[in-house]
């Protein structure tokens, strides 16, 4: 397994801000799946109403929602009236995705699980076992998703779209430079076309509003030097900032519902997105990252402008960010001359 240089997923929560080496969540059991299902109207339930459907004590109810708040799940109690979530849980619904994928959906193999420690994770095996080019694997809580550096990365339920892309390629791994990039652009394409204003790509691989970062992407390859390929694109995005977690982060948030006037289901979100990516990828594949170049530039958020780029070894090179090269590389204007860079985390200089 290969990670391609600059690709990276850092930890988007549902708050949107980064959640770097964060306590990874505790696995949601059955009892407590059944229970949010429920819930996810938004309604009261009372205790002895969900105990009734599901054939247990009230106790076991009780027990059962007792830490779901280490989720990310924001739930009322008051006497009398029972249990309710603070907001309705959007559930992603695989037949729903189709929906809106259209005439593009034979072009995917869905599926959505509940949770999982990571589908990046999950689908780098079944890449291995020959799964098709596009299936999907989305998860509604990743309790252990993995990002640069060995960081993890958590999500909050139903406020976030955390899925994974699996892509073969005829070329060999020489040839993906920049594809990170490209799905970078790719991804704003998508919200764009649902009506997200300003959304802006950070080198290399972060999606962010004015308000701060929205989400990233995590690209994983196996294969040969010299072809074939296959990657696994991890995404991450943010589409609401729950109170109970916002306090929590401790870095600018960007989430979906704050630049869309009219804001997508999660489904609707999700279809939108692979759309984008299946054309960017045989895009990508016919012309490399060349063709993605200029439209990049017009997304960066940093383009023309003072940034600091940290290195691996900690060191930092100062520049003026002049955009990327054909393959994806950060073009930095310094006091030695023009330099390219394949990796490092960069910032706007104070």
């Amino acid at each position: 397994m290969t990670i391609l240089p600059g690709s990276r997923k850092r930890g988007v929560g549902s708050g949107g801000r980064t959640l770097e080496d964060a306590p990874i969540e505790k696995t949601i059991q059955a009892r407590t799946w059944q229970l949010l299902n429920i819930l996810a109207d938004g309604k009261f339930h009372s205790g002895e109403v969900l105990a009734g459907r599901l054939g247990v004590s009230r106790a076991s109810v009780f027990n059962a929602l007792a830490d779901v708040a280490e989720n990310g799940v924001a739930l009322q109690r008051i006497r009398g009236r029972g249990y309710r979530l603070a907001h309705p849980w959007q559930r992603l619904e695989r037949e729903e995705v189709l929906r809106w994928l259209g005439q593009d959906a034979a072009q995917f193999d869905i599926g959505i699980l509940p949770q999982a420690a990571s589908s990046n994770t999950l689908l780098l095996q079944r890449a291995g076992q020959a799964a098709a080019s596009g299936s999907v694997l989305a998860v509604e809580l990743q309790t252990a998703g993995r990002g640069r550096m060995g960081r993890t990365w958590r999500s909050g339920l139903g406020s976030t779209l955390t899925f994974s892309l699996l892509w073969r390629f005829e070329c060999g791994l020489n040839a993906l430079s920049g594809l990170s990039l490209a799905v970078g652009v790719a991804i704003a394409r998508a919200l764009s076309g649902l009506g997200a204003q300003d959304v802006r790509l950070k080198w290399p691989n972060d999606i962010l509003t004015g308000q701060g970062k929205l989400g990233g992407v995590l690209i994983e390859a196996q294969g040969d030097m010299l072809g074939p390929s296959a990657v696994v694109i991890g995404i991450g995005l943010n589409c609401s900032l729950p109170d109970n977690l916002a306090g929590r982060i401790d870095q600018p948030a960007g989430a979906l519902d704050e630049i869309c006037r009219d804001m997508p289901t999660r489904n609707r979100l999700l279809a939108a997105v692979l759309q984008e990516l299946a054309g960017a990828l045989r895009q990508f594949a016919q012309s490399g990252f060349a063709a993605f170049g200029g439209e990049w530039e017009r997304y960066h958020i940093h383009q023309n402008q003072p940034v600091q780029l940290r290195l691996a070894d900690g060191s930092v090179v100062t520049g003026i960010a002049r955009g990327v090269s054909d393959r994806g590389e950060l073009r930095l204007e310094t006091a030695q001359g023009m330099r390219q860079f394949n990796s490092g985390e960069t910032e706007r200089s104070r």
